[in-house]
């Protein structure tokens, strides 16, 4: 090959000499000095290599592809010769090959297959400073492999933006000295900086569509655009459609597109014309758009974040950072000098972060674990250019477990994990399409894995476009298959990438029952499963008419119901039901749907993505599910409990049964409590609650209690604590055992129950024996008359008409004389005259007021003088009660 002027010729013998001495090295080189596609062509013969092969890592497909056909052509050969490619789509290799490029999921998994990566001599990871997960974690592999199994093994990495001391200090660990860096300071012509920042109120889209077209009327050479993601691709492009100026043609460019839209947007514009291609970021670095003289920034990026507190990956967009921005203006003086208009402030830019996050800091790292698990190395066994977050990896752990891919507790791969870890897909997808192959619905698993990976296919408002996944497998699984809001672009990279994963796992194509979508999306997602916060009929009452089950349950999504969604479920979601559909997860957390939803009407859902919105998630993507199937998949996880509750309006106990699975309550029975100790112990329980006042509580249970406890005031030990208080202390020793017994369960047992005896046998025989003397329930007066006892204060009393008492000359005791009683003497009309507790003092002195304006108003009841000595009248006599 002849040599080039490209600027990174310079640097080929130092970093040959590097290759060959330490065998790492670090090349340091901006956009356009001809890393990528010059560097593994100059070091295919270099003695060290020895005619062995180099594999480069490249972070993104479309720049996989577009390196290989660079190389190729600069070789001038078709690509699969000398050099080749391999992605998860596609591959071009031959026998010949020597310089292969592959994506880091390649890499990886040739990595975990054979270690000894046999006739490969160099590994190149291109485009370090992008950060991806699985490019941090093959460096890391390779580091492991070249540490032990295979020291002759170079490794280089190279960038255009990146830390160069960190990644050098990693690569020359276990060497006492970091790998060399190569410094190529390539070939840029300059570049004027626009700053164009938007009013705050004008949309983006049409902010965008603006300053694309003030680019073109006013500079030279074709435009590259950047915006976030394809969606925001499709409205620019909406908006520009028909306003550019003739002979400017509109191109799209990202991932998904077809290789030959994708081999369009980089191609020289046709002679005479020019282009303005709307792409995402990757076009910022790898890979060169010709003849680009104009950059159009919107300054946004959009990256995966991983929230602990959900256990999603979200997509983010934000703010690029300012060496993206960099790195994305310098496309515009590759070839010349040219402009680049940034769609923000200076300002703000300043406050831009330098570098962008790692994916390692950012997103879920359930299939990193996984991939250590395989490879049998803890995370800090390894060197990473990070080190994984721990609560990531702790979460990552937990799903594993939960999806039968570790063993707990040491965390070690299962043969289902194994299996997973050899798809090219999430752990959760893996592990659903792993478990479908053996149930017969493989076909149906790898349709899924390819839909939700990627992009919807459905393009429009969530309103129009409905949640069902069951609608997206009909259209990439039937040729058939309509939808009026169908992306044909994304419908047919679905299908193609259902293709892979079905040759892969050795499944055949075959006419799919939508309705099973359901039992094979729960596999990857146990733990989304959605309950309806209120139940709707089942299917089979719906279509009978009739009302469902009081309990929440539901019948198996038809495919009748399912096909006709897929012909046109985004017509019907438009229909107007009310408000939103409520649902609960099985983590507890709520979500919802739109009530025109389809699947609002379903009571069980299998949940494969959520939104965050206030308050409730937003499900975006779902499948109904039926609960037999939603039991099957939870198998051991779901639990029967019974509760034991009183029920104020039977009066009795009852026992609820309730099956559960986390949250949701998958069915309850109630009926009546059966006699036992959990019976005993409910009884038990709502007497605590309502602070004895369920028990059966006599006239004669309260005087025996209020005359134990005055005699514990008076004379303490022995006699019991019977209050309150303290039967509620001791409940379980002195009633449990009587309710057992008894087997009380309802009201009419406790009214049976006899507390006056009870209480008595708290006494005991010896205290039941002094008790009467001690604390009687009447008393003698002294003139043969008996006065009833009153307990219900501190102090005893007696209330008696004041004649009753006439020719008594000791005041009334008890407790063995101690305690005078309180005298609450009374009219003969029964009305309160005097209280006392000094009889002949009252006699004596008191009394001769009372009997002067008592003889005026009872003239016919005698007020003797000297009562002390006096009989109690015979006639009018009141009882002394």
């Amino acid at each position: 090959m002849a040599v080039t002027t490209l600027p990174v010729e310079a640097c080929i013998e130092q970093i040959g000499e590097a290759l060959a001495g330490p065998g790492v090295a670090v090349l340091h080189a901006p956009p356009g000095a001809g890393k990528t596609t010059l560097v593994p062509l100059r070091l295919l013969d270099q003695p060290w290599l020895a005619g062995r092969r180099i594999v480069m890592l490249e972070p993104r497909r479309l720049a996989t592809r577009a390196a290989a056909t660079r190389m190729a052509s600069l070789l001038r050969q078709p690509v699969g010769a000398t050099v080749g490619y391999r992605t998860r789509d596609e591959q071009r290799v031959g026998p010949a090959t020597r310089v292969e490029v592959v994506t880091e999921g390649i890499l990886t998994r040739r990595l975990q297959h054979d270690p000894a990566l046999p006739g490969v001599g160099l590994v190149i990871f291109d485009e370090v400073h992008e950060r991806n997960l699985q490019s941090d974690l093959a460096l890391a592999f390779a580091l492991d492999v070249r540490s032990g199994l295979r020291p002759d093994l170079r490794l280089m990495a190279m960038s255009a933006t990146v830390d160069t001391e960190g990644i050098a200090a990693l690569l020359g660990v276990g060497r006492g000295a970091p790998a060399p860096v190569v410094v190529s300071h390539g070939r840029q012509h300059p570049v004027e900086i626009r700053w164009s920042p938007p009013s705050p109120h004008r949309r983006p889209d049409e902010a965008m569509a603006a300053a694309v077209l003030r680019a073109v009327a006013d500079d030279p050479g074709d435009v590259l655009v950047f915006l976030p993601g394809a969606a925001d691709i499709g409205r620019v492009r909406t908006k520009l459609a028909g306003a550019l100026p003739e002979g400017v043609d509109l191109l799209p460019l990202f991932g998904a597109l077809p290789s030959a839209q994708q081999d369009l947007a980089l191609a020289p514009s046709r002679p005479g014309g020019r282009r303005v291609v709307l792409a995402t970021d990757i076009a910022e670095t790898s890979l060169t758009v010709n003849g680009v003289r104009v950059v159009v920034d919107g300054g946004q990026v959009r990256s995966p974040r991983y929230d602990p507190g959900t256990g999603l990956t979200r997509l983010h967009t934000g703010a690029a950072s300012r060496s993206s921005a960099d790195q994305r203006a310098g496309r515009a003086g590759r070839e010349a000098p040219g402009v680049a208009y940034r769609l923000w402030s200076e300002v703000e830019h300043v406050r831009r972060p330098l570098f962008a996050k790692s994916e390692m800091a950012s997103v879920d790292l359930a299939g990193l674990v996984l991939e250590l698990a395989v490879w049998g190395a803890a995370p800090d066994q390894l060197l990473f250019l990070e080190r994984p977050p721990e609560a990531a990896l702790a979460d990552g752990r937990a799903l594993l477990v939960g999806l039968g891919a570790l063993d707990e507790p040491d965390g070690r791969p299962t043969a289902r994990g194994r299996r997973m870890a050899d798809l090219p897909l999430h752990p959760r997808l893996a592990r659903m399409v792993v478990d479908a192959v053996p149930l017969g619905l493989g076909w149906v698993a790898c349709a899924l894995a390819a839909l939700l990976e990627d992009r919807d296919i459905l393009r429009g408002r969530p309103e129009d476009v409905g949640a069902d996944v069951a609608e997206r497998v009909a259209l990439i699984t039937d040729a058939q298959g309509r939808h009026h809001l169908v992306d044909q672009a994304a419908r047919a990279s679905a299908r193609r990438r259902a293709d892979q994963l079905a040759r892969r796992v050795d499944v055949r194509v075959a006419p799919v029952d939508i309705g099973d979508c359901g039992r094979v999306l729960v596999l990857a997602y146990p733990d989304r499963l959605a309950q309806a916060r209120i139940a709707r009929p089942t299917s089979a009452s719906r279509a009978a008419g009739t009302a469902g089950p009081a309990g929440v349950g539901g019948g198996r999504p038809s495919a009748a119901r399912s096909a006709s969604a897929g012909a046109g479920a985004g017509a019907s979601a438009r229909g107007g039901a009310g408000g939103p559909a409520r649902f609960r997860l099985r983590n507890g957390s709520g979500a919802w749907l739109p009530g025109s939803d389809p699947l609002a009407r379903e009571n069980f859902l299998v949940v494969g993505q959520l939104d965050p919105d206030q308050g409730d998630d937003r499900i975006r993507l779902a499948a109904a599910l039926d609960e037999a199937d939603l039991e099957s998949a939870a198998g051991a996880s779901v639990t029967t409990s019974t509760e034991l509750t009183w029920d104020e309006d039977r009066a009795d106990l009852r026992a609820t049964q309730t099956r559960r699975l986390d949250h949701l309550v998958l069915s309850t029975t109630e009926r009546k409590a059966p006699p036992g100790a959990q019976a005993t112990a409910a009884v038990l329980g709502h007497v605590r609650a309502t602070e004895l006042a369920a028990l059966s509580w006599t006239q004669g249970a309260r005087l025996f209690q209020r005359r134990v406890m005055f005699l514990r005031r008076t004379f303490g030990d022995p006699w019991p604590d019977l209050s309150d208080p303290a039967l509620l202390a001791s409940i379980d020793s002195w009633l449990a055992p009587r309710l057992s017994a008894a087997m009380v369960s309802d009201r009419a047992g406790l009214e049976r129950l006899d507390l006056t005896g009870v209480l008595r046998g708290l006494v005991g025989s010896p205290g039941l024996a002094q008790m009467d003397a001690l604390a009687p329930t009447s008393l003698p007066a002294g003139n043969g008359r008996r006065l009833r006892v009153d307990y219900h204060d501190d102090a005893p009393s007696a209330a008696v008409k004041v004649q009753e008492l006439f020719g008594v000359t000791r005041h009334p005791a008890i407790a063995g004389g101690r305690v005078p009683l309180v005298l609450h003497l009374l009219s003969p009309a029964g009305r309160p005259i005097q209280v006392t507790a000094d009889l002949p003092g009252f006699w004596a002195g008191s009394y001769a007021a009372v009997r002067k304006d008592m003889a005026g108003r009872y003239p016919r009841h005698a007020w003797p003088g000297d009562p002390a000595t006096a009989e109690v009248p015979t006639g009018r006599r009141s009882r002394t009660t």
